[in-house]
């Protein structure tokens, strides 16, 4: 593993202004990135008065290692690194509890995110200007030229119109992952964040209970300079995900939710299959000890059964993933096991319901539900979950 070089101006700072930015950066096989990052948070900020605090998702590179590397030596450097949890959102709030810095700033570590911005966006904190500093891409003087294509920025626009109907707050980039604001308004509202997706900027505007007053400020969205970026090939299930989890998950489960609404696609799945099956195979099977329909149902339930393990894998438990082969057997054999007792309660529920003169629908749809909720409940536990 290659060495990180340190800034020398950083390896012993004097002792001076007491503790008051905390500089929370979530990281992702970002190890390149964090040596030149500290030094530009240092000819931003000055030799002292704020802390850089690297969230590690247990990142295979060594990113947590560099980290610590940096931190013997640098003690405004500090890491926190997760095991089995991932996401953007969740590691910016646990950074940001993790501080007794009374203002807390979130930025990416990949340079995209100028940290001469920092001390701007603190002066409107500390005079009281505003409530929230904001990084924005689409402020008159900023620019989105850092997205990795044209498309993702038209994306963004869309996300901000709808982001802006949720939180009642009218910006120009309520999507921005550049921002800053008192760590006490933080964690007066920590408990309702839902930690879920990737922006959490969004999830702070909308939990608060009036709106808060913010400033934006122009940012120039620079080019990624190393490292992987968080927000991967599912950012918009996420991003959606967030927006229900803000306006239906008191009702509903968001986690549940998304496991019924893949279980419900899943049905569609093994309906077609089965129909693609016997329309190309129904004759085949004549005169033999199993019938079509038996070999296709089959057949369509482990192609239905496998959908439903990728999508959950992928989504609903997207802060669990499974990775690696050894690991993805063996979480579409427990997963297998657990649909198998959930279709066992689904029809003995549904049998006894019956009995007692219940509507054969009704039965069939309160089985279907039962079979759910213990099939999520079991998945949760035995397949995404921790003995």
């Amino acid at each position: 593993m290659a060495t990180q070089t340190i800034p020398p101006s950083a390896e012993a700072p004097a002792p001076g202004h007491a503790l008051k930015l905390a500089v929370v950066l979530p990281t992702l096989n970002e190890r390149d990135n964090l040596a030149p990052l500290v030094a530009r948070l240092e000819q931003a900020l000055g030799p002292d008065g704020w802390e850089a605090i690297f969230v590690d998702d247990n990142s295979p590179d060594g990113t947590s290692d560099a980290a610590r590397a940096l931190a013997l030596k640098d003690r405004r450097v500090r890491v926190i690194q997760r095991i089995g949890r991932r996401g953007l959102a969740s590691a910016a709030i646990e950074g940001m509890l993790s501080t007794a810095a009374p203002y807390v700033a979130v930025m990416d570590a990949d340079h995209q995110h100028d940290p001469n911005l920092l001390p701007q966006m603190l002066a409107a904190l500390d005079s009281g200007e505003a409530e929230v500093a904001v990084g924005s891409r689409f402020v008159e003087g900023g620019s989105a030229a850092g997205l990795s294509s044209a498309t993702r920025e038209k994306g963004s626009h869309l996300a901000n119109g709808l982001a802006r109907r949720l939180t009642g707050v009218e910006l120009t980039d309520p999507m921005s992952g550049f921002f800053m604001l008192p760590s006490a308004t933080l964690r007066a509202t920590a408990d309702r964040l839902s930690g879920i997706g990737f922006k959490i900027l969004l999830d702070i505007l909308a939990t608060a209970d009036e709106p808060y007053r913010v400033k934006e400020f122009p940012l120039k969205f620079a080019e990624r300079a190393s490292g992987e970026s968080k927000l991967d090939r599912t950012v918009v299930f996420e991003y959606l995900i967030g927006l229900y989890d803000r306006w239906l998950g008191h009702i509903i489960p968001t986690r549940f939710a998304l496991f019924g609404t893949i279980g419900a696609a899943g049905v569609v799945v093994h309906m077609v299959v089965l129909a693609l099956f016997l329309e190309s195979f129904g004759g085949t099977f004549r005169n033999t000890v199993v019938t079509p329909f038996e070999v296709g149902q089959t057949i369509a339930a482990l192609v239905a059964m496998t959908f439903n393990f990728v999508l959950n894998n992928a989504l609903t438990y997207a802060d669990k993933r499974l990775s690696g082969f050894g690991e993805l057997v063996a979480g579409w054999i427990k997963f297998a096991l657990t649909c198998s007792i959930g279709l066992l309660a689904n029809i003995g529920v549904a049998a006894v319901l019956v009995r007692y003169d219940f509507n054969e629908y009704v039965a069939a749809l309160a089985g279907i539900v039962i079979g759910s909720v213990w099939n999520f409940a079991l998945s949760s536990r035995f397949v995404w979950g921790k003995y």
